[in-house]
This record gives C-alpha cells, structure tokens and sequence, in this order.
C-alpha cells in the first residue's frame, strides 16, 4: 500500500521534518508540501530535487479560505484520497499575536491573530480537504499545545495561545463525531509535539531544562509514532508526544 501525504506549514520546523521523514518511507507515494512560500523554501527546494515527482510544493496561506479551496481543487486534480493529513500551523509571537502575561495586554487584533492561525486554518483545512478524507482509511492530526489543555491550566498566562488551541481541541473533536458518521475508518487526532526548537519556541527557550526542548526530528519521529499506533477507535482524542493522554 501506498500513501498520500499532505503537510500544511511544511517549509521549517516539525513541518519540514514531517516532509523529510514521510520522503524517507518506502509506503508514502506522494507528499504535499503545503506553506506560505513553499516554492521559495531552500530546503523544501533541496528535498524536491532529491524526491522528484514525490514531493509537491504548493503556496497557501492557510488564514485565506480562497486559498484554501484552490489548494483542495489542486491536490485533488492529482490525487481522489489523502491518507494523512498534517496540520503543523502555529503562532505564539507574532503575525500580530502575542504571548500576554496578564489580562491588560489582550487586545482584540492580537485574539484574531491567534485564533486565524491556531484554530480556524486547521479546522477550514480539514473542511476543504474532506472530499479527499471520505473513501478510505485516513488521519488528519493538528498540533495543539499542552497549554490549550484547560485541566492542566495551572499557571495562567498566554491567554489567546491557549484560548486558541483550546478552540482548536474542541473544532476537531467535533469534526470527529462527524468524519466517523461520514467514514467509520477515519481518525482526527490532535497532538502535543513537546517544547520544540522552532521560530515559535524560540523567545522563550531560557528557562527550558536542555533534555526537554527537542530538535524537529525528534518531534516529527514522535508525532509520526503516535499517528501510526492510533486508530478510529481514538478518533477525537487528545495526546502527548510520548504517548500519555492529555486532559481537555
């Protein structure tokens, strides 16, 4: 068997490694380098002349539901089912969001930017891509973070982060109780990768203890391991890394 792959925010970080190691399987026919400028990206370019036809690079900005239905309207001139789907979309910082540290920072442009990013783009990807999630057995998975858990939400802070992944929890834990009425053999999964060496992480790398802030690699090998061992019957839940449940 043969699979079909998209990543969407494939130029750096767990996204590239994502690429890079899915390339590296004998199973994978195909993978969908999605990102806002995956046809300028360097690396995605280097992987493209070493995978040939394998890898298709294609520029989207996930936030533009137009964009996202060209997307869907492109892959599928190509291909009728993805087995996988991963969302690696993600803001902390930036783009107009911010890590606030108390209730006097939040302001209403710096909520939309997070919530764009980290919770609608996925959930409008899962949506445009369905006609190709319906047939057969597939996964689509997005990072979340443990901090949109709120039981484990002891220590406050970061307030649209969490709240947006929060929001991200719930959308794809109910798109998992209607993808299984529209195909029992699909399973929607969203997962916590772990403190990452990434853009996103970077700012707030100091007080990280070396052995818990993990390369990409590591993290895309990870995420790879617990798409591999959950089923449908784990459709809609929310887990770690390293395969422990995390508590909405």
């Amino acid at each position: 068997m043969t699979l079909n792959a998209l990543i969407c925010g494939a130029s750096q970080g767990i996204g590239l490694a994502l690429c890079e190691q899915l390339l590296a399987r004998d199973d994978v026919a195909r993978v969908w380098a999605v990102s806002r400028q995956a046809r300028g990206s360097q690396a995605l370019a280097a992987l493209a002349a070493a995978h040939g036809e394998r890898l298709v690079r294609i520029d989207c900005d996930a936030r533009n539901e137009q964009a996202l239905e060209a997307l869907a309207s492109e892959v599928s001139r190509i291909c009728t089912h993805l087995d996988l789907v991963i969302s690696t979309l993600g803001i902390l910082q930036r783009d107009g969001a911010k890590a606030e540290k108390a209730l006097a920072q939040l302001d209403l442009a710096g909520l939309q930017a997070s919530f764009a990013t980290n919770a609608f783009a996925p959930v409008l990807l899962l949506k445009h891509l369905l006609p190709l999630l319906r047939k057969q057995p597939c996964t689509f998975a997005a990072l979340s973070a443990r901090v949109g858990s709120i039981g484990d939400n002891r220590l406050g802070g970061w307030y649209s982060y969490r709240a947006s992944k929060a929001a991200l929890n719930q959308l794809l834990h109910t798109a998992s109780i209607e993808l299984k009425r529209l195909n029992p053999a699909s399973t929607v999964l969203v997962l916590h990768p772990g403190t990452t060496d990434t853009q996103l992480s970077q700012p707030f790398q100091a007080n990280v203890p070396a052995e818990q802030l993990f390369a990409p690699a590591f993290a895309a090998q990870c995420i790879l391991e617990q798409i591999g061992r959950l089923g449908p019957a784990d459709s809609g839940t929310f887990w770690a890394w390293d395969g422990q449940p995390i508590t909405w």
